[in-house]
């Protein structure tokens, strides 16, 4: 089996996460080159995750920054086009559902470069979402499809993409396994006052809950009606419409409402892990939360990762405050866990799936 040239591109929080297991394991096989495109390039949402995860550093940084999609999205494909000819890879692989997934992707597949996609087959069925596009359209410009779910697969089928489809589970446990217990709970715990089972953890960042004034002050005001301490990790462009929607004073008048700055990766998994529960718009952090069995109310209207909802780990709210508040206070631990997202070993059955698919 012949050595693959593969360059990966990663550029947001999460695919950083997810890039840990899946470098590791296919630097023993293949030959990799990281790009970072520089989406996310706040110290506290980039450069620490590169540093406690002990991922690669990147071969490329792309610096493209913020902006428009169509910008950011233009601006990336350019250059990566530039960069895929220079280096002439096998495949090029990606991952999730951002402009930078998506830019990769068009780009490769427009040179005739394979594209191997991480988390393919995910929908929550809402056009509305820049991620939903993004999914999608990666989905079907890609010669591989690596699937997390059974109801990736089935989305795939539906869609009438059945080739080069491959089920390999969710590299995002992979890493939350071998990291999880790597974390000290408690010691995170006590550096900041917080008892274990005794708070919640939240995070919002979507731009269809922070970029509106109305749905992110029905968000605060729903934490503010909690019993239980709510430790709210801010992200920059929340913190940014904080100040913008003058809403940052009803942040501070709450009583149970206590902002701290981006999380890492390893200081999440510990907070998680000792929380009563998870508040969130995030779609990995549903899935953090059912790894290690915390109760999570999502504040969206929908989800692609759907199994947490049906097994009842998970409660959708959208951002109405009522809704939030009465998910949070009926949380529950259901009595039935599967391991509906593998074995934790996704990442090695990625890197055979190349292998079959590419290095023959």
């Amino acid at each position: 089996m012949k050595r693959l040239k593969v360059i990966s591109v990663v550029g947001a929080r999460p695919q950083f996460i997810k890039a840990a297991p899946v470098s590791r394991a296919l630097r023993e096989h293949h030959d990799e080159l990281l790009v970072h495109s520089g989406q996310h390039y706040d110290r506290a949402m980039s450069d620490v995750f590169f540093e406690q995860l002990g991922i690669p550093r990147p071969d490329f940084n792309l610096a493209v920054g913020s902006g428009s999609h169509a910008r950011q999205t233009g601006e990336m494909m350019t250059m990566l086009e530039e960069l895929f000819c220079e280096q002439q890879p096998d495949v090029v692989l990606v991952y999730g559902d951002t402009n930078t997934t998506l830019a990769a992707a068009l780009a490769a597949a427009k040179l005739g470069i394979p594209v191997a996609h991480v988390e393919a087959g995910l929908r929550s069925f809402n056009r509305s979402m820049p991620e939903e596009i993004n999914r999608v359209v990666v989905d079907h410009v890609s010669d591989l499809l690596l699937c997390p779910t059974t109801g990736a697969v089935e989305h795939l089928r539906a869609e009438g993409i059945t080739e080069g489809v491959e089920l390999v589970g969710d590299v995002m446990l992979d890493a939350a396994r071998y990291f999880g217990e790597r974390v000290d709970v408690d010691r995170t715990l006590g550096e900041l006052g917080l008892k274990a089972g005794e708070y919640f953890l939240a995070t919002v960042h979507r731009a269809g809950t922070s970029d509106s004034r109305d749905q992110l002050r029905s968000v605060i005001y729903a934490f503010d009606r909690l019993e239980r301490p709510v430790l709210w990790a801010v992200h920059p462009r929340t913190l940014k419409n904080l100040d913008e929607f003058g809403l940052r004073e009803a942040v501070a008048d709450s009583a149970n409402i206590r902002v701290v700055p981006p999380l890492s990766y390893l200081e999440t998994l510990a907070l998680l892990r000792g929380a009563l529960g998870l508040l969130t718009d995030s779609g990995g952090m549903q899935k953090e939360a059912y790894f290690f069995g915390i109760p999570c109310v999502t504040l969206r209207d929908e989800t692609e990762w759907t199994e947490t909802v049906e097994l009842g780990w998970n409660v959708l709210t959208g951002t109405n405050q009522d809704r939030i508040v009465e998910a949070a206070r009926g949380m529950r631990t259901p009595h039935e866990h599967p391991d509906v997202y593998g074995d934790g070993r996704a990442a090695e059955a990625l890197v055979r799936a190349l292998g079959r698919r590419y290095a023959i």
